[in-house]
């Protein structure tokens, strides 16, 4: 059976705004959102910067009993989940539960929630924890708290796979929707920005150490010296196609028609050591088997979303492999040098903002436009410019060899 899987409503909670019409404004305005950290106290942290979620008021999307049980990027979540379902004027409660499912992407889980209850564990006379600690933490929580608010009780799973799963869970998606779904809600949020997940991050050797917000972030540059971390991210609704059209979906915004993943088999070096054959050679065969499955071809893609970590090394070996796959070259943007690097949640962005340019057939420029570095040499895109935009790829890694790539295309045969 062909069942295709498409995407019907969107939702975004990030440093570009709490919504995906905020998200986009911000896109294509080119809006600097990477400032100093306000969480906390990170003066004494080598890396002080970060794309921070501004104005998020979680009482107007989650009840309060469950905010004291969850931590903050759990909160993002299920907002970024209600604006999905609202989006797609889909009311789960009508639904058959067990042809529904949750598939979302988490690297670091409720860092908040759990620093705070181990600080009180080690610090206080009663060395306890609260209840809701066991579970808050887990970088399943969101899945779970999203799955019992919505009586989603299908098979539903969480993608663990750093930077790269927020496409491994529209994969994923899109594979249940062919196994018998009509309904999965995909894509990640992340909250990293507390003291013990910096300095997490900061072992890597990734981060950069950059006191200008504008220049702290500049993926493919002759500058580059890492990335800044983020928070935030997009859940969307995945239908079964048919399913979307009987119900009258008010707007359907992509197919997901390709995906693949693949794995470089090394442990990444810090400083970006990602050097060699290997890191663009795996990079190019997921975009080449997405491509492939989504039955396209190089010179029939519109743009492509770059993963754009801003670690030279990796930077180079993303740009050979995309001079591989694309010899004839293809658009590529991105905007994590304007918003930061928030794990699974940037590239579950990312994809939002690919089906955003299909809907309004523009090309959003590439944030922090690069003055490339040899070997870095793109085409890149200078400003937001109006275009025929059917077919996006978006390419995604993750520390420690993870790659993937997602080719999502403009809808034929339904109204849009």
């Amino acid at each position: 059976m062909n069942r295709r899987a498409v995407i019907t409503g969107i939702g975004v909670i990030a440093p570009s705004g709490n919504s995906a019409s905020e998200h986009w404004k911000t896109v294509v305005a080119g809006e600097n959102r990477i400032a100093p950290i306000t969480h906390f106290d990170a003066s004494a942290y080598s890396t002080t910067l970060a794309g921070e979620v501004r104005d998020f008021v979680p009482e107007e999307y989650v009840d309060r009993r469950l905010i004291v049980q969850t931590d903050r990027w759990t909160w993002m979540s299920l907002a970024a989940t209600a604006q999905a379902l609202s989006d797609a004027e889909l009311d789960p409660a009508g639904l058959d539960p067990y042809r529904m499912s949750v598939a979302l992407a988490s690297s670091s889980g409720g860092n908040e929630f759990g620093q705070r209850e181990l600080q009180r564990l080690w610090s206080g006379p009663k060395r306890t924890v609260g209840a809701y600690q066991s579970v808050a933490w887990f970088y399943a929580a969101s899945v779970g708290q999203t799955s019992i608010l919505h009586q989603m009780k299908g098979p539903s799973n969480v993608l663990v796979a750093e930077a790269a799963g927020g496409l491994d869970s529209l994969g994923y998606a899109a594979r249940m929707i062919g196994r018998g779904a009509d309904v999965v809600l995909a894509g990640g949020t992340e909250a990293p920005l507390g003291p013990y997940a910096l300095t997490c991050m900061q072992c890597s050797g990734w981060l950069s150490r950059q006191q200008d917000p504008a220049r702290g972030y500049l993926p493919f540059d002759a500058d580059a010296a890492g990335y800044v971390p983020g928070e935030g991210g997009a859940i969307f609704v995945v239908e079964e196609e048919q399913h979307a059209l009987r119900r009258g979906a008010p707007y359907v915004y992509a197919e997901v028609a390709g995906y693949a993943a693949t794995h470089d088999g090394r442990t990444s070096r810090p400083r970006g050591d990602v050097t060699g054959e290997q890191p663009s050679k795996y990079l190019a065969a997921a975009l080449n088997r997405a491509l492939e499955r989504a039955q396209t071809s190089p010179e029939q893609t519109d743009v492509l979303f770059a993963d754009a970590v801003g670690v030279p090394a990796a930077d180079r070996a993303e740009a050979e492999a995309i001079r591989t796959v694309f010899p004839d070259g293809v658009p590529v943007t991105g905007q994590k040098g304007l918003l930061g690097r928030a794990v699974h949640g940037s590239s579950a962005l990312d994809v939002a903002t690919a089906v955003l340019a299909m809907r309004e057939q523009t090309l959003p420029a590439f944030g922090a436009l690069p003055n490339p570095a040899p070997g870095c040499e793109l085409d890149f895109i200078a400003a937001p410019q109006r275009a025929a935009v059917d077919v996006a790829a978006v390419a995604a890694r993750g520390y420690d060899g993870f790659n993937s790539a997602l080719i999502l295309r403009r809808p034929e045969g339904v109204s849009q």
